[in-house]
């Protein structure tokens, strides 16, 4: 198997790169931080970069007007513009574009003109709203929120959790039980935010940085039919489409801040003496330096193959998990060993290693826990026994 880069890719991964390290670390020194959105003229000017770059609207067919770009591609874009300290769950703080799970590709023409368009001109924002208190790895069972036929309307109450961006978003996608228990039961309603009936509070006390996780709460929440996103009792597949497409770059995302983590590492081991020798001299600094560069480029490869199987048109849904998992829990280590080899200096909020490890905590639960993942590769490998 061939992964290396094609001379487009090379010249991709490069633009990105210099992107993030002369436009994007230099604008962090003087933020906050914790902070998780870049002063709005400043958004404005790297967003048109990223449009000129033709890469805005990541994740977004070509058809709706993203980058005609392979899923390689948009795995390596997502090892690269996370390398700050922001980028984990802001890659670039949203200069390139797209809504990730959000996006509509059932909408009807109506749907699309009023919604679908105006997002990806960066005109409304929106959120996708899946977990709920009772669970959210097992949707197809775990959704509590009902939606109730009125005429040519339907009554939503029920309560949404950890849902990214809704306090600031126009609308969202709603995921509700219309049917019975199971899979087929849930039915994607487009809510917007401004509707009666829709609540929405931040979640501050968490490990994560930005603030924008939400709890929702939807008290006899109208939202008319022709607001169903595809067809009634189809939620379950729009749900499982789009974390499927989205577990790839959410694990090559862990692997950009781990590589990030590992260079300054490796940076400073050279520069900081201890006991009239450089770390880079001692043994166990060297051992935890090669034990990072070996999870760093097993999590690659296991990133890119899933990517590649992908692009061929085959399953991927065993590569992917499996990806997902290892990613997420050899970055955690990768950023760990970093923190330590930098000392007290890698507590500080003087460098992004703080806040990536607490992010990266959550890396292992969010999109699915780890746990999940392996269930779902032990339900690939053994077939109908675990069904």
């Amino acid at each position: 198997m061939d992964l290396a880069l094609t001379d487009e890719q090379k010249i991709i991964v490069d633009m990105v790169r210099r992107y993030v390290r002369e436009e994007i670390v230099p604008l962090e020194l003087d933020m906050d931080p914790d902070a998780d959105e870049l002063p709005p003229e400043e958004f404005e000017r790297l967003t048109k970069i990223t449009k000129d770059m033709g890469l805005f609207g990541l994740d977004t067919p070509p058809e709706y007007g993203g980058p005609d770009i392979d899923v390689v591609t948009r795995t390596l874009i997502a090892m690269e513009n996370t390398q700050h300290r922001g980028g984990l769950y802001t890659p670039c703080y949203s200069t390139f574009g797209g809504a990730r799970q959000a996006q509509m590709f059932e909408a009807t023409d109506e749907q699309k003109e009023k919604y679908l368009y105006p997002m990806l001109r960066g005109e409304l924002r929106t959120f996708f709203g899946l977990s709920e208190p009772s669970g959210g790895s097992d949707p197809a069972r775990a959704i509590q929120t009902r939606a109730v036929r009125d005429g040519d309307d339907w009554i939503l109450n029920g309560t949404k959790l950890w849902i990214s961006g809704a306090d600031r978003a126009d609308y969202g996608l709603v995921f509700a039980r219309t049917g019975g228990p199971g899979r087929n039961g849930v039915t994607c309603f487009i809510v917007e935010t401004d509707s009666p009936g829709f609540k929405v509070a931040r979640i501050v006390h968490t490990l994560r940085s930005a603030k924008y996780a939400t709890e929702i709460h939807l008290d006899n929440l109208r939202v008319p039919d022709k607001n169903i996103l595809g067809k009634e009792g189809a939620g379950f597949a729009i749900a499982n489409d789009r974390l499927s497409r989205q577990r790839i770059p959410y694990a090559a995302e862990c692997v950009g801040v781990a590589m990030r983590a590992h260079e300054m590492a490796v940076e400073y081991s050279k520069q900081r003496e201890t006991f009239g020798a450089t770390l880079s001299s001692r043994q166990g600094i060297q051992w935890m330096l090669v034990e990072s560069e070996v999870d760093i480029r097993s999590m690659r490869w296991l990133v890119l193959d899933a990517a590649a199987r992908a692009d061929r048109g085959e399953s991927f849904r065993t590569e992917s998990a499996i990806a997902k998992l290892q990613c997420a829990e050899l970055s955690f280590k990768v950023v760990d060993r970093s923190m330590q080899i930098h000392g007290g200096l890698g507590v500080a909020k003087d460098l992004p290693l703080e806040r990536w490890f607490r992010e990266m905590r959550i890396r292992r639960i969010g999109e699915g826990p780890s746990e999940v993942q392996k269930h779902v590769i032990a339900r690939d490998i053994l077939g109908a026994a675990l069904r």
